[in-house]
Order: C-alpha cells, then sequence, then structure tokens
C-alpha cells in the first residue's frame, strides 16, 4: 500500500474526508534533507477544503541537518491520485524517510 507524507493541511480530519471520504491512518516520521517555506494558494477548491491562504511547502536542503516532522498516512492508489488533484501546486516524487519507509511528498513544481 502506498505511503503518503503530510507536513501540513492533508492532516487535518476534514481535508481528508473532504479528499478521501474518510480519516487516514499513519505514523509520524521524519523527512531529512528539507525545510519548510509558506505558498500562498490560489485555487479556489483548495481553499476552500483547507480554509487557509498559505500552506507549508517542502524546499530541498540537501543539509541532513534540516528535517520536516510529518505523519506518513497509508493510501490506496486511487486515494494517491485524489491527493494530486488537490496538491495542484505541487508536485509528487518518492523518497525515503528517516525511519527507514518510503513513500511519497509533495514539493514545489
Amino acid at each position: 500500500m502506498p505511503q503518503l507524507f503530510s507536513y501540513g493541511t492533508l492532516q487535518k480530519e476534514p481535508v481528508q474526508i473532504e479528499t478521501f471520504g474518510r480519516i487516514l491512518k499513519g505514523e509520524k516520521d521524519i523527512l531529512p534533507g528539507y525545510k519548510l517555506e509558506m505558498l500562498e494558494i490560489t485555487d479556489p477548491e483548495v481553499l476552500r477544503k483547507s480554509n487557509q491562504k498559505y500552506h507549508p511547502i517542502l524546499i530541498f536542503s540537501g543539509n541532513a541537518e534540516d528535517e520536516v516532522e510529518g505523519v506518513l498516512f497509508e493510501v490506496t492508489e486511487e486515494e494517491i491520485l485524489q491527493a494530486d488533484e488537490y496538491e495542484v501546486d505541487y508536485k509528487r516524487i518518492k523518497t525515503v524517510f528517516k525511519f527507514g519507509k518510503s513513500g511519497f511528498i509533495y514539493i514545489g513544481k
């Protein structure tokens, strides 16, 4: 089952219910080599779901001391595509996390 790392609005239960139709199950993990900045969201549907004008966005630093805490959720292949529709200002890539699991993250396009 695919793993999807959330460090922002996908951790909110109302966003999960609107996007996936359910509350996701996951566990905390850490993404090394990245830091967070804020991105202004302009997509009206994403703004409506998240109720937030600025969302965090991962920026690759390459510095192992930079870490982003988040939750690694178990999702289906269909839910990955639903997440892609929600994360319109981001692109999805696969990576490995601090505790050895691999999964998808969303970074800037």
